[in-house]
């Protein structure tokens, strides 16, 4: 005996049980979860978080420097501080700005503000005596020369027939 024999005939076709979750918000979200979760990156709020930013930074080594190059538009020198502990480099830094005007019939102000802290773990022991920082156009270069004991020791040997 099949299955089918076992259902009440009514008349009218019925359509299949769906969870409600199927066609609601919730798969779109689990949608969304599943898609960056592929890319080994989880979606926080916090990224989204008013007030917080999180600035492009490109990392460099060369035999002789690690190179870090931080996008930072709409920010100045005085707003960023730059420190360096042992094997770690720490950037930090708030932007502020108000633009404001003022007419006999309107008001209008414009405030953005957002801190940012990035913690880059450095793959190489660097000498912080030699460090630079460059601030130009919104991008700062940090250079960080190597310690002569983490660089390579690189010796070419000739070969002889004999």
């Amino acid at each position: 005996m099949t299955l089918r024999c076992l259902v009440p005939r009514t008349g009218r076709t019925r359509s299949p049980v769906r969870r409600i979750d199927d066609f609601g918000l919730g798969s779109y979200d689990r949608l969304f979860d599943d898609f960056f979760r592929g890319f080994g990156i989880v979606p926080t709020l916090a990224a989204f978080e008013p007030g917080t930013f999180t600035p492009n930074v490109n990392l460099s080594e060369t035999d002789k420097e690690v190179k870090v190059v931080v996008e930072l538009p709409g920010l100045e020198e005085k707003e960023v501080n730059v420190e360096l502990d042992e094997d770690t480099l720490v950037l930090q830094g708030e932007k502020k700005a108000e633009d404001e005007e003022k007419e006999d019939t309107w008001h209008r102000v414009e405030r953005s503000y957002g801190s940012f802290r990035r913690v880059i773990p450095l793959p190489a022991e660097v000498d912080g005596a030699k460090a630079k920082a460059a601030f130009k156009n919104g991008v700062l270069t940090v250079s960080l020369p190597k310690k002569p004991e983490a660089q390579p020791n690189k010796k070419t040997i000739n070969i002889t027939t004999g």
